[in-house]
């Protein structure tokens, strides 16, 4: 039996519209949700991210800047416009498009955001209280606080008894992801670049989380019967059709023969990506009353 296709353009619209109408309950009291999106360079991809985020909070209700800066921009420019964001009352989330050019710092440049207005959640102190269990009192990073819900919608919160594999170590989703699974019961393995007989350990996991940004690594008979799998890479082929070269995205997983042994799968694109919008969106409507709660005491 085919796997049930998890709709990520559904449950971001779903959640959009619950934003919304918690955003108008914020603008009776004069509070308007602000976020702030710095872009630096001309990353074609992150052009486009960057204007589905900005056109995604507008359609919320929020106050949307976008700052865009040369691909030669110097680091102390980045971070005196930070500073100015971090002071500005008006804006509640800060983000910063990634990847940056070579010549700047990430580390530097991420973790100078306030942890206050970091809705993308890589500040060490909100990093620390993911990892300690403290989830109610961060902003957990977008792409794997979407992959937990949609996963919750399948199985259910608790995921006690079974086998999670995440493919993938990175700071913005493998171990964010690993920890949100940890906490919610689940039996989790981390494998990466490095990892002996991957196929094996894979074939072991009731849940698979692809996020290593290679193109259809994981194949089909790699999955579980009635495994979840949730695919969190974006990559693009350039595939031959008809004689006319064309772009194509495609994800981490082999998806044709993987939906046939998974039970519930995401698509690229259509799965994660739309719920990465949607929790960046959570997280600035959190920042929002938490900040304006702090200014009015």
């Amino acid at each position: 039996m085919a796997a049930n296709i998890i709709d990520g353009k559904a449950k971001a619209a779903e959640l959009a519209k619950k934003i919304k109408e918690e955003t108008a309950i914020l603008l009776n009291k004069d509070i308007i949700p602000g976020l702030a999106v710095i872009i630096i360079g001309d990353n074609p991809a992150s052009n486009v991210y960057v204007k589905n985020k900005k056109r995604t909070a507008e359609a919320c209700g929020f106050y949307s800047t976008k700052h865009s800066l040369a691909e030669s921009a110097e680091q102390k420019d980045i971070i005196d416009l930070i500073q100015e964001l971090n002071n500005n009352p008006k804006i509640h989330g800060i983000l910063i498009q990634l990847p940056l050019p070579p010549h700047l710092d990430e580390n530097i440049i991420t973790q100078s955001v306030s942890p206050s207005k970091d809705v993308d959640g890589f500040h060490y102190r909100n990093i620390g209280k993911l990892h300690s269990g403290n989830v109610n009192e961060t902003f957990v990073p977008c792409t794997p606080a979407g992959c937990m819900l949609m996963i919750e919608d399948q199985i259910g919160k608790d995921l006690s008894g079974l086998n999670a594999v995440v493919i993938g170590r990175s700071n913005i989703v493998g171990k964010p992801m690993a920890s949100l699974l940890l906490q919610a019961n689940a039996t989790v393995t981390i494998c990466h670049s490095r990892t002996k007989n991957l196929p094996d350990v894979v074939r072991q996991a009731d849940i698979v989380v692809a996020a290593v940004g290679q193109p259809n690594m994981v194949k089909g008979s790699w999955i579980k019967d009635k495994a979840i799998v949730i695919d969190v890479g974006i990559n693009r082929l350039i595939i031959e059709e008809d004689g006319e070269k064309k772009s194509k995205l495609t994800g981490d997983v082999e998806f044709e023969e993987a939906s046939k042994i998974a039970s519930a799968i995401t698509p690229v694109p259509g799965g994660v990506g739309p719920m990465t919008i949607a929790m960046l969106m959570e997280n600035t409507l959190i920042a929002s009353t938490i900040n304006s709660n702090d200014e009015k005491r």
